[in-house]
């Protein structure tokens, strides 16, 4: 018997090929990774250029105050007293933000990218300072170097003069901000203060910020109501929270946040970096609605069912009608397989995933009939491969867009082909079997 017609050769021919099939297809995947970091570096070298993603921390007014730290001496046991700076932090009791972002693309190469310009309006009130829950002395309150904060990721991105009203004061704005324990970066405005004041202070300013695809706030008021709007029509909600009220149309989108103070994980007042707030933000994605480099990513982690059940149709289709299929035209067609994800990688960087999987599949599909009809010198054989492929294709598209359910429709699509393969291979006597030795 010729290794030509041995059925096991056959079968381990075929094996092998499969898996070396697989070496081109993790390549795929990496060329899928390669790409998408190219696509990430070309975000940031734009938010670069304009601003970065922003996170409003604040508005909270930060006090500086001396405290004594205990020193003693070990070899005389004298103790010292060693005067140090801190801060007390203090979050406003209402807090509001009503804006509006109005969202601009960018392109970097075959890349878009989404910027914004936004118009905030920021007010609240902060009740009478009251510090007795603290031991710190009245005399070593730094009451004439209080500070309005507020934290502001990338200051690039602030297109104009900011002002504060407090109460009927107006105050420039500062850059940077004297403590790290809660913000790093941000502005700062002096405020004046009276510890024996009985009305609450009331503060209002315009801040219109520029940024890159996220715009995010923290609920840092007792009650915070932040109200945003804009004519982008697909907004991703995320963070801390999600909208109390929200509306999307096709004419953009409206949302509204109501925080409590109960909701976070820190008080209304603290000294030092006892407390983070920024494990609270929330906000808006205005990201591009292209998911190209996932979706093909997912697609290629089907190639070995792709190749697999390829050549287990070939492989049927000598063993059933007695025909001859050489090894280098099952790789000819395994390569075609392998192009199918080449070519969806890289009509999906210019069209839709959907209309370059459909070009892709066809392109294939043609490609795959044409050389099985040439090899085979049977239309009928070549449709039924072409038919079967059209049907996995279409199987894979299915699980691509149902990612919830993916894994329930996979394993009842890969049962449903074992079935079939059990059924069509039952009669066939294994142990019998030898091919006709006829070249195709």
């Amino acid at each position: 018997m010729s290794l030509k017609t041995n059925i096991y050769f056959k079968v381990i021919t075929i094996v092998v090929i499969t898996l070396l099939l697989l070496i081109p297809a993790t390549m795929i995947k990496f060329l899928i990774l390669e790409r998408e970091n190219t696509q990430h570096k070309a975000i940031r070298e734009v938010s670069s250029k304009w601003a970065e993603q922003q996170t409003i921390e604040g508005p909270f007014v930060s006090i500086p105050f001396y405290k004594y730290i205990k020193e003693t001496n070990s070899k005389d046991t004298i103790t010292k007293y060693i005067q140090v700076q801190d801060f007390v932090h203090i979050m406003p009791e209402n807090l509001e933000i009503k804006g509006n972002l109005k969202p601009e693309k960018r392109r970097r190469g075959i890349y878009e990218i989404v910027v914004y310009r936004s118009n905030l309006e920021i007010s609240g009130n902060f009740k009478p300072f009251d510090f007795s829950t603290f031991d710190i002395k009245e005399e070593d309150l730094l009451i004439d170097k209080a500070e309005f904060v507020i934290g502001i990721n990338d200051l690039r991105g602030i297109e104009n003069q900011i002002s504060l009203k407090w109460n009927d004061q107006n105050i420039s704005f500062n850059p940077g901000v004297s403590s790290n324990d809660i913000v790093s970066s941000g502005i700062n405005a002096l405020i004046n203060i009276e510890l024996d004041e009985k009305d609450s202070y009331n503060f209002s300013l315009e801040l219109n910020l520029k940024g890159s695809q996220k715009l995010y706030f923290t609920p840092v008021g007792k009650v915070t109501n932040i109200n945003i709007d804009s004519e982008w029509t697909n907004p991703s909600f995320n963070g801390a929270f999600l909208p109390h009220q929200r509306e999307v149309s096709n004419g953009g989108f409206e949302a509204n946040w109501k925080v409590l103070h109960l909701n976070r994980n820190y008080p209304q007042i603290w000294t030092g970096s006892q407390f983070q707030i920024d494990n609270s933000a929330f906000g808006i994605d205005l990201l591009l609605p292209v998911d190209n480099y996932h979706k093909s990513y997912r697609t290629a982690r089907y190639a070995i069912l792709f190749i697999g059940f390829t050549f287990l149709v070939f492989f049927f289709i000598e063993v059933l009608n007695r025909v001859f299929i050489h090894p280098i035209q099952y790789i000819l067609v395994g390569f075609a397989l392998i192009v199918f994800y080449t070519l969806l990688l890289s009509i999906s960087e210019h069209l839709n995933y959907n209309l370059a999987f459909g070009i892709s599949a066809i392109s294939t599909l043609l490609l795959v009939f044409g050389y099985v009809r040439a090899i085979l010198k049977s239309k009928k054989l070549s449709l039924l491969i072409m038919g079967i492929l059209a049907v996995l294709y279409s199987f894979i598209f299915v699980i691509i867009q149902i990612q919830d359910y993916a894994l329930l429709i996979g394993s009842i699509g890969i049962f449903i082909i074992l079935g079939l393969v059990m059924y069509f291979s039952r009669k066939i006597d294994w142990y019998n079997l030898n091919l006709k030795d006829k070249k195709v």
